[in-house]
C-alpha cells in the first residue's frame, strides 16, 4: 500500500500506537480500508488487529459482502 505522511498534533496522553489504532479502526468501519490496509496501518498484523479492535469499540465484520469474504480468502 502507497502511503504518504501527515503530521498531526495530538494530545501527549495519547500515544502514537493507540492513535494508529483508532485511525485504522474508524477507516476500515467506514470501508475506507481493507482489513489488511488497516492493519499495516495500525502496525499490527492481522491477527492482533483483529484482537484489538473490540477493546477500542470497533467491529471486524464490514457491511461489504465482498468485503467481508476478500477478508476470508486472505485471512
Amino acid at each position: 500500500m502507497n502511503m504518504k505522511t501527515i503530521t498531526v498534533n495530538v494530545p501527549e496522553n495519547l500515544s502514537e500506537p493507540e492513535l494508529r489504532i483508532i485511525l485504522a479502526g474508524e477507516l476500515y468501519e467506514r470501508e475506507k480500508l481493507s482489513l489488511g490496509q488497516a492493519a499495516e496501518l495500525a502496525g499490527l498484523s492481522k491477527r492482533t488487529f483483529i484482537e484489538v479492535m473490540g477493546k477500542y469499540g470497533f467491529s471486524i465484520f464490514s457491511d461489504s459482502v465482498d468485503d467481508l469474504l476478500s477478508d476470508i480468502e486472505n485471512a
